[in-house]
């Protein structure tokens, strides 16, 4: 079965002790959906339940080899922690998370049994995964690198075919470039993440992010060297992303102000909040 299976509620083999279950809900800003990971066989972790679907919830048990112990959430965005709860009552696993609050976009019902940070690591029978707090597309997010095959679980913090959206005020561009940075230390193998299939070799795909992130920061300070009166976020999203469909004008509108937000904490730009005008320093 292809790597490149998206086929909600299959079940695809990705390593020994590792299988994928996507999600029914695809989209613009979920690709062809976000990705459940079935990890372990005599004991079973799942990281990011997904959704709160009863379809989706019946392929994870069914792609169990064993019992579920434990749910791994890599960030409290609906599309995957929305199903924790109900995995959880169905099985009486205990939910981890990091302890950050989000206060934007987030499941409002959520809540962790565990809490997990840097460094913290989940144990089964036949699987260990290590924790790494990688602030940036949210101030929770973890990824969870499985030791015995190489595989990180990285949430949204690297997607295949897309754009990780830094929507302040619980992204921030600083920290997931210095998040991006500090993966190029760690033992991957490949991205397996929750949009779209795997990804490697893993520090070209880290310097490729990188690489598009700074060259967007530079069309966004060019566009601020243009117009020294200043200008305003809407109008620089249409002068860098004219071909967006329009229910991603927010969306962009966000990356540009986490842009923003980064250039005025280096002294090089200067603005109030997302609604105001900037100006070039």
């Amino acid at each position: 079965m292809s790597d490149e299976d998206f086929t909600p509620g299959r079940a695809v083999d990705l390593a020994p002790g590792v299988r994928r279950i996507t999600a029914p809900n695809p989209g613009y800003m979920t690709g062809p959906g976000t990705n459940t990971y079935v990890v372990g066989g005599d004991e079973v972790a799942v990281v990011d339940p997904g959704v709160d679907d009863t379809g989706h919830l019946d392929a994870i048990l069914a792609a169990a080899p064993g019992p579920v112990r434990r749910i791994l959430v890599t960030h409290n965005h609906p599309d995957h922690a929305g199903g924790a709860r109900a995995l959880a009552a169905r099985t009486g696993a205990r939910i981890h998370a990091h302890p950050t609050p989000l206060q934007g976009v987030r499941d409002r019902d959520f809540r962790a049994d565990e809490l997990l940070d840097e460094g913290d690591e989940v144990r089964g029978a036949d699987y260990r995964l290590r924790c790494l707090h990688t602030p940036g597309h949210t101030t929770d997010h973890l990824c969870f690198l499985h030791e015995e095959t190489g595989l990180l679980f990285a949430g949204d913090h690297v997607m295949a075919g897309v754009t990780v959206v830094i929507a302040p005020p619980d992204g921030d561009m600083i920290a997931y470039l210095a998040s991006l940075e500090r993966l190029k230390r760690e033992p991957i193998a490949a991205f397996a993440p929750a949009h779209g299939g795997l990804m490697r070799p893993p520090v070209a795909v880290l310097d490729e992010v990188i690489t598009h992130r700074l060259e967007r920061e530079a069309q966004v300070r060019a566009v601020l060297d243009a117009e020294p009166a200043g200008i305003g976020v809407d109008d620089i999203v249409a002068r860098l992303y004219p071909d967006v469909p329009e229910p991603l004008r927010p969306v962009a509108a966000y990356q540009v102000y986490a842009h923003l937000l980064k250039l005025r904490a280096e002294g090089r730009a200067r603005g109030e909040d997302i609604d105001s005008p900037w100006r070039a320093v």
